[in-house]
């Protein structure tokens, strides 16, 4: 009598695909966890509307290529305080120090997700808010002149529960969004990018993890969805330990420019580091 198999082939194939998948990539907590450090910061980075995890891709290669452990969250894009839950109960699955960066939407969700934790050793903002309790995305986008990111919107998306998901119409991504990527790839970019619940961006805020941690900033000078007027404001005002203001950038620095976002996540990450790691 032949034994009676325990796994089904197609489980089987499944679970060799995960396990694959598991070696291959190091974009998860558990991989984060168990990578050797020599001491480095985890580095968590989080994505803005209308953009999604892969939009850090330069930049995380070139910090896996120095040694240090990386996460690029999968951002919901729902809502400032869900989405901060959400990554905070990421960062409690990576062990050690962390550095915590966002862009555009995502510099919300980092100001609550770090509240109260003390391993989140320093925040960077890459074109991203910064903004104080009560305070919206929408209001700080326009507090200054320049953002023409309402006429680039394609007609919103009803939602199932109300409310409604706003995109960026494809025909004018580029040159909203990302006008310094190459035009193939900002296609790609178009094409995939995540909507944004219009709620998330009229949520009132709540945390300021900027006032109790290390700030950081990097934007460019010809971002299209927030004034860079805004960006300087919310940097002097976080009292950012370094601003660096990228000439003629668009507002994906870390897509067109990401050796120089790598560069001052790398700056913010060594003041969390081991002294043998930091002298390297």
């Amino acid at each position: 009598m032949s034994q009676r198999p325990t796994r089904s082939a197609p489980l089987a194939a499944v679970a060799a695909l995960a396990a694959a998948a598991a070696l291959s990539t190091g974009a998860s907590p558990a991989a984060a966890k168990d990578a050797p450090s020599a001491g480095k910061p985890t580095i968590v980075l989080v994505h803005g509307a209308f953009a999604d995890a892969s939009s850090w891709n330069g930049v995380a290669g070139t910090l896996r290529d120095k040694g240090y452990p990386v996460v690029a969250v999968a951002n919901p894009l729902r809502g400032v305080s869900s989405d901060a839950r959400y990554t905070a109960s990421l960062l409690d699955k990576i062990a050690g120090p962390v550095v915590l960066v966002g862009h555009s939407y995502g510099g919300s969700v980092i100001s609550n997700a770090a509240v109260g934790n003390a391993r989140v050793k320093a925040l960077v903002y890459v074109s991203a808010f910064a903004p104080e309790r009560g305070e919206s995305v929408a209001e700080l986008a326009g507090k200054f002149p320049g953002s023409t990111l309402g006429d680039a919107l394609a007609p919103p998306v009803p939602l199932p529960e109300g409310g409604v998901d706003l995109y960026i119409d494809q025909d004018k991504f580029r040159n909203q969004f990302a006008a310094d990527v190459k035009p193939d790839a900002a296609r790609l970019m178009a094409v995939g990018q995540r909507p944004v619940a219009e709620a998330a961006l009229k949520e009132p805020n709540q945390g300021t993890a900027w006032k109790d941690h290390p700030v950081f900033f990097i934007y460019g000078s010809a971002d299209k969805n927030i004034p860079p007027a805004a960006m300087a404001w919310m940097a002097e005002r976080a009292q950012a330990r370094r601003t660096v203001v990228i000439p003629s950038a668009s507002h994906v620095p870390m897509v067109s420019h990401a050796r120089e976002v790598a560069a001052l996540i790398e700056t913010a990450a060594r003041t969390t580091e081991a002294p043998a790691a930091a002298a390297q």
